[in-house]
C-alpha cells in the first residue's frame, strides 16, 4: 500500500473515530454523572474520556507512517 493511500485512509478511519468517540463519551456522561455528584468526580470522567482516544489514535498514526524514515 502506497503512503498517500495509507495516509488517506488513516485520516478518514481517525475523524470518524474521533467523532463516534466524543459521541459516545458526551452520551455516558449525563448516565453516569447524575445530579448531585461531586465536582472533581466529573473532572475525572470527563479528562479521562477526553484524553483516553490518543491511545487508539496513536496507534492509528503509528501504522499510518508505517515504512517511513523520519
Amino acid at each position: 500500500m502506497s503512503d498517500s493511500t495509507r495516509k488517506l485512509i488513516g485520516t478518514v478511519l481517525l475523524l470518524i473515530f474521533v467523532f463516534v468517540y466524543a459521541m459516545i463519551v458526551i452520551n455516558i456522561g449525563p448516565v453516569l454523572l447524575v445530579e448531585g455528584t461531586p465536582w472533581w468526580a466529573q473532572l475525572a470522567f470527563y479528562a479521562i474520556g477526553g484524553l483516553a482516544w490518543t491511545i487508539p489514535a496513536a496507534m492509528l498514526i503509528k501504522w499510518m507512517a508505517q515504512g517511513r524514515v523520519f
